[in-house]
């Protein structure tokens, strides 16, 4: 979906400076500063706009209220030659990604897979960033993780699955990597309240009041759709609790129903969100010239089916990589919510605010 805001730009750079700056002071360690940093950025540039920059004040509510660790003892034990265990000690959720999914490559180099489960995190923000990890170093990656429930089970009347998104990067030689990351809801739970933060209307069958009866008004919400909306969120819901099982359950925490609320009011509890990661080799499969030739014929193909009139067919990540070559020449956007955040954020810490760049006429949101 795409909305033309007006909106103020920050050059990547600007704003990883100002990420930095507010973390650190807020005592967070250097590896979560560059691991918050790199994920919110990435987010942000491929156009996941409610995985991006509009966290970073939460992330800053919850260090200073004690729920996540500023400096975590992270410990890794491989408990076979394949698999292996990491306690994140109640960190950021993106540290816990970027050093399971190194974990789960090393390993993938070594045996020719490697999967990791994560216990005791927190949110790691957009799901796509740790399997893209994989693919840059020519590896296929995936990456789940459970959430608090916002999403009805299919004809369900109230939340019980998070939006448990489910994340899969595979390398193109010669391109960017073809790259799915989706939540098994409707939409993302963070997409109801962006859209609450600029006044905007939800899509039809993707998100419920509190009677149970869909709405367009985000302020009404109370729960989403599973994916396949009212009619088939049977699929959707199915595909939650796959992530569920692979995400909490071989973590040793709890399901995402039993979870503390990612939005509050509790800010000193940790909540114990689980992960999974995935990575193999592809030339354990398959010899790797086969591989490169298929997968260059498999989006050639996809690539060439003719589309709806004003339509175009693209393949998982072709719209992430086309907003993020637009975003990195043009700036990044700030609608009017995330301005009014991030310049209350910087006078609260006593930091030196965010350089705006230009102000044009509009981005796509995503």
């Amino acid at each position: 979906m795409s909305h033309t805001q007006e909106a103020a730009h920050v050059t990547t750079s600007e704003l990883e400076a100002f990420m930095r700056r507010v973390l650190t002071h807020c005592g967070v360690n250097k590896p979560s500063v560059e691991a918050v940093t790199r994920a919110l950025l990435t987010a942000s540039r491929m156009g996941i706009d409610s995985h991006g920059l509009r966290l970073l004040p939460h992330y800053v509510q919850a260090v200073k209220g004690g729920r996540v660790s500023p400096n975590p003892q992270m410990t890794f034990s491989r408990r076979m030659p394949a698999t292996g265990y990491l306690d994140a000690d109640d960190g950021f959720g993106h540290l816990a990604g970027y050093t399971a999914i190194a974990h789960a490559i090393a390993m993938a180099d070594d045996t020719g897979m490697g999967a990791v489960a994560v216990g005791n995190s927190s949110h790691f923000g957009a799901a796509g960033c740790y399997p893209l990890e994989a693919a840059r170093r020519g590896l296929i990656g995936m990456a789940v993780c459970n959430s608090d429930p916002f999403v009805r089970l299919h004809q369900g009347q109230g939340a019980f699955h998070g939006t448990n998104p489910f994340a899969f990067a595979a390398p193109v030689e010669g391109e960017n990597p073809y790259l799915l990351d989706m939540a098994t809801s409707s939409i993302p739970w963070n997409r109801v309240q962006q859209y609450a933060a600029i006044g905007r209307e939800l899509p039809p069958d993707v998100a419920a009041n509190i009677a149970g009866n869909t709405t367009t008004e985000p302020t009404e919400v109370s729960s989403l759709l599973p994916l396949g909306g009212a009619q088939f969120g049977f699929k959707g819901a199915g595909l939650a609790g796959v992530v569920e099982v692979l995400s909490s359950t071989l973590a040793g925490m709890l399901n995402g129903f039993r979870l503390l609320p990612m939005a509050g009011p509790d800010m000193s509890t940790p909540r114990g969100v689980g992960h999974f990661f995935l990575v193999m080799r592809p030339e354990a499969f398959v010899d790797l010239e086969t591989y490169r030739a298929r997968m260059r014929e498999y989006l050639a193909d996809l690539r060439a089916q003719p589309a709806l009139e004003g339509a175009e067919v693209l393949a998982p990540g072709d719209r992430e990589w086309r907003c993020q070559a637009h975003r990195d020449a043009e700036g990044i956007p700030l609608d009017s919510a995330n301005l009014e955040a991030y310049q209350r954020l910087a006078e609260e810490l006593g930091v030196a605010p965010l350089s705006m760049s230009w102000q044009p006429n509009g981005d796509r949101m995503q």
